[in-house]
Protein backbone atom coordinates (compact mmCIF):
# COMPACT_ATOMS: atom_id res chain seq x y z
CA UNK A 1 0.00 0.00 0.00
CA UNK A 2 1.59 3.31 -1.26
CA UNK A 3 1.22 6.94 -0.88
CA UNK A 4 -1.93 8.43 -2.65
CA UNK A 5 -0.43 10.53 -5.55
CA UNK A 6 -2.90 12.99 -5.33
CA UNK A 7 -1.58 13.77 -2.11
CA UNK A 8 1.95 13.13 -1.87
CA UNK A 9 2.11 13.97 2.10
CA UNK A 10 -0.55 11.43 3.04
CA UNK A 11 1.16 7.51 3.81
CA UNK A 12 -0.89 5.06 6.19
CA UNK A 13 0.69 4.67 9.02
CA UNK A 14 2.59 1.30 9.08
CA UNK A 15 2.14 -1.92 11.05
CA UNK A 16 4.60 -4.53 11.16
CA UNK A 17 3.51 -7.76 13.06
CA UNK A 18 6.30 -10.02 14.21
CA UNK A 19 5.34 -13.59 13.57
CA UNK A 20 7.75 -16.12 16.07
CA UNK A 21 7.89 -19.75 16.58
CA UNK A 22 4.76 -20.85 18.24
CA UNK A 23 2.37 -18.31 17.38
CA UNK A 24 -0.89 -18.29 18.37
CA UNK A 25 -2.82 -17.80 15.27
CA UNK A 26 -5.64 -16.05 16.50
CA UNK A 27 -3.46 -13.45 18.09
CA UNK A 28 -1.72 -12.72 14.64
CA UNK A 29 -4.67 -12.19 13.49
CA UNK A 30 -5.75 -9.44 15.41
CA UNK A 31 -4.00 -6.75 14.15
CA UNK A 32 -4.89 -7.39 10.72
CA UNK A 33 -8.51 -7.20 11.74
CA UNK A 34 -8.06 -4.29 13.69
CA UNK A 35 -5.57 -2.10 11.22
CA UNK A 36 -6.60 -3.34 8.22
CA UNK A 37 -10.36 -1.86 8.36
CA UNK A 38 -10.05 2.27 8.82
CA UNK A 39 -10.41 4.12 6.11
CA UNK A 40 -10.57 8.05 5.85
CA UNK A 41 -13.01 9.96 4.33
CA UNK A 42 -11.77 9.48 0.88
CA UNK A 43 -11.80 6.03 1.33
CA UNK A 44 -7.75 5.37 1.76
CA UNK A 45 -6.67 2.98 4.33
CA UNK A 46 -5.07 5.09 7.69
CA UNK A 47 -2.81 2.07 8.36
CA UNK A 48 -0.92 -0.47 6.36
CA UNK A 49 -0.56 -4.01 8.23
CA UNK A 50 2.52 -6.19 7.45
CA UNK A 51 3.57 -9.33 8.65
CA UNK A 52 7.44 -10.20 9.39
CA UNK A 53 9.63 -13.08 10.29
CA UNK A 54 13.17 -12.94 12.36
CA UNK A 55 13.95 -15.17 9.58
CA UNK A 56 14.24 -15.00 5.50
CA UNK A 57 10.89 -15.77 4.41
CA UNK A 58 9.29 -19.03 4.69
CA UNK A 59 6.67 -20.92 6.59
CA UNK A 60 7.12 -20.37 10.70
CA UNK A 61 5.48 -23.01 12.69
CA UNK A 62 2.32 -22.24 15.06
CA UNK A 63 0.77 -23.76 18.21
CA UNK A 64 -1.97 -25.34 15.62
CA UNK A 65 -1.61 -28.29 13.09
CA UNK A 66 -0.54 -25.95 9.92
CA UNK A 67 1.73 -23.72 9.51
CA UNK A 68 1.77 -19.63 7.76
CA UNK A 69 4.03 -18.95 5.03
CA UNK A 70 5.47 -15.43 6.00
CA UNK A 71 6.39 -13.13 2.77
CA UNK A 72 8.78 -10.69 4.65
CA UNK A 73 12.00 -10.98 6.51
CA UNK A 74 13.77 -9.25 9.53
CA UNK A 75 13.99 -6.13 7.08
CA UNK A 76 10.33 -5.37 7.37
CA UNK A 77 10.93 -3.99 10.99
CA UNK A 78 13.29 -1.34 10.14
CA UNK A 79 10.30 0.30 7.93
CA UNK A 80 7.45 0.24 10.86
CA UNK A 81 5.95 3.24 12.69
CA UNK A 82 4.16 0.57 15.02
CA UNK A 83 6.09 -2.91 15.76
CA UNK A 84 3.16 -5.72 17.60
CA UNK A 85 4.50 -8.51 19.18
CA UNK A 86 2.07 -11.30 19.38
CA UNK A 87 2.19 -14.03 22.01
CA UNK A 88 4.09 -17.34 21.45
CA UNK A 89 4.31 -20.97 23.21
CA UNK A 90 7.74 -21.39 22.09
CA UNK A 91 9.84 -18.08 23.60
CA UNK A 92 12.42 -20.14 24.99
CA UNK A 93 15.30 -18.69 26.72
CA UNK A 94 13.52 -15.37 26.30
CA UNK A 95 10.74 -16.99 28.80
CA UNK A 96 12.33 -19.12 30.64
CA UNK A 97 15.62 -16.96 31.44
CA UNK A 98 14.87 -13.53 30.07
CA UNK A 99 17.61 -13.27 27.61
CA UNK A 100 17.21 -12.80 23.64
CA UNK A 101 18.52 -15.25 20.97
CA UNK A 102 21.12 -13.96 18.85
CA UNK A 103 18.39 -14.50 16.25
CA UNK A 104 15.65 -12.32 17.60
CA UNK A 105 18.02 -9.69 19.12
CA UNK A 106 19.33 -9.33 15.38
CA UNK A 107 16.03 -8.95 13.60
CA UNK A 108 15.09 -6.38 16.28
CA UNK A 109 18.47 -4.57 15.88
CA UNK A 110 16.23 -3.60 13.19
CA UNK A 111 13.63 -1.50 14.82
CA UNK A 112 14.13 2.42 13.96
CA UNK A 113 14.41 4.68 17.51
CA UNK A 114 10.88 6.17 18.20
CA UNK A 115 9.28 3.18 17.00
CA UNK A 116 5.59 2.57 18.64
CA UNK A 117 5.98 -1.11 20.28
CA UNK A 118 3.60 -2.80 21.45
CA UNK A 119 3.03 -6.36 22.68
CA UNK A 120 -0.43 -9.25 23.27
CA UNK A 121 -0.32 -11.41 26.30
CA UNK A 122 3.27 -12.84 26.37
CA UNK A 123 4.61 -11.07 23.52
CA UNK A 124 5.92 -8.35 26.58
CA UNK A 125 8.69 -10.99 27.30
CA UNK A 126 10.37 -10.18 23.90
CA UNK A 127 10.36 -6.65 24.74
CA UNK A 128 11.32 -6.83 28.31
CA UNK A 129 14.16 -9.09 27.10
CA UNK A 130 15.55 -6.29 24.74
CA UNK A 131 15.32 -3.72 27.52
CA UNK A 132 12.76 -1.42 26.26
CA UNK A 133 10.17 -1.72 29.38
CA UNK A 134 12.82 -1.52 32.31
CA UNK A 135 10.95 1.17 34.75
CA UNK A 136 8.11 1.39 33.00
CA UNK A 137 4.76 -0.14 33.67
CA UNK A 138 3.43 -3.63 31.40
CA UNK A 139 1.09 -5.82 31.71
CA UNK A 140 0.21 -9.66 30.15
CA UNK A 141 -1.74 -12.61 30.56
CA UNK A 142 -2.36 -13.03 34.58
CA UNK A 143 -1.03 -16.49 34.69
CA UNK A 144 2.42 -15.20 33.35
CA UNK A 145 2.60 -12.14 35.70
CA UNK A 146 4.63 -13.70 38.36
CA UNK A 147 7.20 -14.87 35.59
CA UNK A 148 7.66 -11.52 34.20
CA UNK A 149 7.76 -9.42 37.29
CA UNK A 150 10.47 -12.43 38.34
CA UNK A 151 12.39 -12.02 35.38
CA UNK A 152 12.40 -8.63 35.34
CA UNK A 153 12.16 -7.01 38.77
CA UNK A 154 12.79 -3.26 36.95
CA UNK A 155 9.57 -3.80 35.55
CA UNK A 156 6.18 -1.96 37.15
CA UNK A 157 3.83 -5.29 36.52
CA UNK A 158 -0.18 -4.59 36.87
CA UNK A 159 -1.64 -8.05 36.67
CA UNK A 160 -5.20 -6.62 36.53
CA UNK A 161 -5.78 -4.68 33.41
CA UNK A 162 -6.23 -5.44 30.40
CA UNK A 163 -3.74 -3.39 28.78
CA UNK A 164 -1.27 -0.43 29.52
CA UNK A 165 -0.48 2.64 27.19
CA UNK A 166 2.46 3.92 28.53
CA UNK A 167 3.13 6.61 25.66
CA UNK A 168 5.42 4.96 22.94
CA UNK A 169 4.81 1.72 24.58
CA UNK A 170 1.47 -0.35 24.99
CA UNK A 171 1.10 -3.98 26.75
CA UNK A 172 -1.75 -6.06 27.01
CA UNK A 173 -3.22 -8.92 28.90
CA UNK A 174 -4.02 -12.34 27.28
CA UNK A 175 -5.77 -13.10 23.63
CA UNK A 176 -8.77 -11.12 23.41
CA UNK A 177 -7.14 -7.93 25.51
CA UNK A 178 -4.80 -7.97 22.17
CA UNK A 179 -8.38 -6.87 20.58
CA UNK A 180 -8.43 -4.19 23.25
CA UNK A 181 -5.33 -2.94 23.18
CA UNK A 182 -5.36 -2.72 18.97
CA UNK A 183 -8.85 -0.69 19.70
CA UNK A 184 -7.24 1.86 21.79
CA UNK A 185 -4.47 2.35 19.44
CA UNK A 186 -6.94 3.13 16.79
CA UNK A 187 -8.83 5.46 19.25
CA UNK A 188 -5.69 7.00 20.33
CA UNK A 189 -4.48 7.61 16.32
CA UNK A 190 -8.11 8.69 14.86
CA UNK A 191 -10.49 8.88 17.82
CA UNK A 192 -13.53 7.21 19.13
CA UNK A 193 -15.67 7.64 16.33
CA UNK A 194 -13.29 5.45 14.22
CA UNK A 195 -12.68 2.87 16.81
CA UNK A 196 -16.22 2.51 17.26
CA UNK A 197 -16.67 1.86 14.06
CA UNK A 198 -14.58 -0.86 13.57
CA UNK A 199 -15.30 -2.28 17.22
CA UNK A 200 -19.20 -2.56 15.46
CA UNK A 201 -17.33 -4.32 12.28
CA UNK A 202 -15.90 -6.55 14.17
CA UNK A 203 -18.78 -7.38 16.75
CA UNK A 204 -16.86 -6.57 19.65
CA UNK A 205 -17.22 -4.22 22.27
CA UNK A 206 -15.20 -0.83 21.78
CA UNK A 207 -14.59 -0.52 25.33
CA UNK A 208 -14.28 -3.46 27.70
CA UNK A 209 -15.74 -2.86 31.32
CA UNK A 210 -13.27 -3.71 33.84
CA UNK A 211 -9.87 -5.49 33.81
CA UNK A 212 -8.42 -8.99 33.83
CA UNK A 213 -8.74 -9.41 37.50
CA UNK A 214 -12.46 -10.62 37.00
CA UNK A 215 -11.50 -13.36 34.75
CA UNK A 216 -8.55 -14.94 36.96
CA UNK A 217 -10.94 -17.47 39.26
CA UNK A 218 -14.37 -16.81 37.65
CA UNK A 219 -14.60 -16.19 34.29
CA UNK A 220 -18.41 -15.76 34.18
CA UNK A 221 -21.08 -15.26 36.85
CA UNK A 222 -22.98 -18.82 38.15
CA UNK A 223 -25.87 -19.19 36.03
CA UNK A 224 -28.17 -19.08 38.62
CA UNK A 225 -26.92 -15.77 40.15
CA UNK A 226 -28.87 -12.60 39.09
CA UNK A 227 -26.54 -10.00 37.02
CA UNK A 228 -26.77 -6.38 36.48
CA UNK A 229 -27.14 -5.93 33.04
CA UNK A 230 -29.95 -4.23 33.09
CA UNK A 231 -29.19 -1.90 35.73
CA UNK A 232 -26.36 -0.56 33.37
CA UNK A 233 -28.35 -0.56 30.63
CA UNK A 234 -30.65 1.64 32.62
CA UNK A 235 -27.58 3.83 33.73
CA UNK A 236 -26.36 4.12 30.16
CA UNK A 237 -29.69 5.82 29.28
CA UNK A 238 -29.78 8.24 31.43
CA UNK A 239 -26.02 9.09 31.73
CA UNK A 240 -26.91 12.90 32.06
CA UNK A 241 -28.86 12.65 35.13
CA UNK A 242 -27.93 12.29 38.53
CA UNK A 243 -27.33 8.34 39.14
CA UNK A 244 -27.64 6.91 43.18
CA UNK A 245 -26.46 3.54 43.33
CA UNK A 246 -29.47 2.74 45.54
CA UNK A 247 -31.49 3.49 41.75
CA UNK A 248 -29.25 1.34 39.94
CA UNK A 249 -29.76 -1.73 42.52
CA UNK A 250 -34.02 -1.31 42.59
CA UNK A 251 -33.29 -2.04 38.86
CA UNK A 252 -32.37 -5.70 39.77
CA UNK A 253 -34.79 -5.54 43.17
CA UNK A 254 -30.92 -6.40 45.38
CA UNK A 255 -29.59 -4.47 48.06
CA UNK A 256 -27.66 -2.15 47.71
CA UNK A 257 -24.73 -4.26 49.33
CA UNK A 258 -25.65 -7.73 47.41
CA UNK A 259 -25.92 -5.29 43.91
CA UNK A 260 -22.32 -3.59 44.49
CA UNK A 261 -20.75 -7.17 45.36
CA UNK A 262 -22.39 -8.81 42.01
CA UNK A 263 -21.53 -5.99 39.70
CA UNK A 264 -17.66 -5.91 40.68
CA UNK A 265 -17.83 -10.01 39.99
CA UNK A 266 -19.53 -8.75 36.77
CA UNK A 267 -17.49 -5.74 35.69
CA UNK A 268 -14.55 -5.80 37.72
CA UNK A 269 -14.57 -2.28 38.99
CA UNK A 270 -17.46 -0.84 41.54
CA UNK A 271 -20.77 0.72 40.18
CA UNK A 272 -19.49 4.38 40.90
CA UNK A 273 -16.00 3.34 38.97
CA UNK A 274 -18.58 2.23 35.87
CA UNK A 275 -20.39 5.03 35.48
CA UNK A 276 -17.31 7.56 35.62
CA UNK A 277 -15.70 5.49 32.99
CA UNK A 278 -19.10 5.04 31.07
CA UNK A 279 -19.13 9.14 31.43
CA UNK A 280 -15.59 10.05 30.65
CA UNK A 281 -16.88 7.67 27.19
CA UNK A 282 -19.99 9.52 26.54
CA UNK A 283 -18.02 13.02 27.10
CA UNK A 284 -14.99 12.28 24.69
CA UNK A 285 -17.37 11.85 21.93
CA UNK A 286 -19.25 14.36 22.33
CA UNK A 287 -16.34 16.64 22.62
CA UNK A 288 -14.88 14.95 19.48
CA UNK A 289 -18.41 15.16 17.40
CA UNK A 290 -20.07 18.01 18.71
CA UNK A 291 -19.58 21.86 18.88
CA UNK A 292 -21.30 21.67 22.18
CA UNK A 293 -19.48 23.60 25.07
CA UNK A 294 -17.51 22.07 27.52
CA UNK A 295 -20.60 23.24 30.04
CA UNK A 296 -22.58 21.88 27.47
CA UNK A 297 -20.57 18.31 27.26
CA UNK A 298 -20.25 18.42 31.06
CA UNK A 299 -23.86 18.73 31.50
CA UNK A 300 -24.87 15.86 28.44
CA UNK A 301 -22.36 13.67 30.31
CA UNK A 302 -23.22 13.99 33.52
CA UNK A 303 -20.51 15.44 35.01
CA UNK A 304 -22.70 18.39 36.34
CA UNK A 305 -19.75 20.97 35.84
CA UNK A 306 -16.51 21.63 33.25
CA UNK A 307 -14.15 21.79 36.50
CA UNK A 308 -16.00 18.09 37.24
CA UNK A 309 -15.42 16.96 34.10
CA UNK A 310 -12.23 18.48 33.45
CA UNK A 311 -10.75 16.90 36.82
CA UNK A 312 -12.22 13.52 35.69
CA UNK A 313 -10.11 13.70 31.52
CA UNK A 314 -7.37 14.92 33.43
CA UNK A 315 -6.91 11.72 35.66
CA UNK A 316 -8.29 9.36 33.24
CA UNK A 317 -6.72 10.40 29.98
CA UNK A 318 -3.74 12.87 30.90
CA UNK A 319 -5.92 16.12 29.11
CA UNK A 320 -7.89 18.86 29.73
CA UNK A 321 -11.14 18.80 27.55
CA UNK A 322 -10.05 21.67 25.48
CA UNK A 323 -6.83 19.66 24.35
CA UNK A 324 -8.77 16.52 23.91
CA UNK A 325 -10.92 18.20 21.77
CA UNK A 326 -7.96 20.04 20.06
CA UNK A 327 -6.41 16.56 19.89
CA UNK A 328 -10.00 14.40 18.30
CA UNK A 329 -11.59 17.19 15.89
CA UNK A 330 -14.33 15.27 14.46
CA UNK A 331 -14.46 14.54 10.58
CA UNK A 332 -10.70 14.84 9.93
CA UNK A 333 -9.45 12.09 7.86
CA UNK A 334 -5.66 12.08 8.97
CA UNK A 335 -3.42 10.60 11.56
CA UNK A 336 -3.67 12.71 15.00
CA UNK A 337 -1.40 13.45 17.77
CA UNK A 338 -1.74 10.96 20.71
CA UNK A 339 -5.15 11.91 22.76
CA UNK A 340 -4.15 9.56 25.71
CA UNK A 341 -1.23 10.00 27.28
CA UNK A 342 1.37 8.39 29.29
CA UNK A 343 0.31 6.31 31.87
CA UNK A 344 -2.95 5.54 30.43
CA UNK A 345 -4.46 1.88 31.55
CA UNK A 346 -7.14 0.11 30.11
CA UNK A 347 -9.69 -1.72 32.17
CA UNK A 348 -9.88 -1.87 35.83
CA UNK A 349 -6.62 0.02 35.87
CA UNK A 350 -8.04 3.42 34.52
CA UNK A 351 -9.59 4.00 37.44
CA UNK A 352 -7.48 4.89 40.19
Amino acid sequence: MSSDPADPEFRPHRVVVLALDGLLPFELGIPHRIFGRPKDARGRHLYEVVTCSIRPPGPVETDADFTIQIENGPQALATADTVVVPASYELGPVFEEGVLTDELAAALAHIRPGTRLASICTGVFVLAAAGYLDGRPATTHWAETDQLQRLFPKIDVDPNVLFIDDGDILTSAGVAAGIDLCLHMVRRDHGTAVANEIARLTVVPPHRDGGQAQYIQRPLPEPQLATTTAARAWALGRLHEPIQLRDMAAQESMSVRTFTRRFREEAGVSPGQWLTQQRVERARHLLESTGLSVDQVAQQSGFGTAQSMRQHLQTLLGVTPTAYRRTFRAGEGRERSTGSGPGHYGGVGAVR
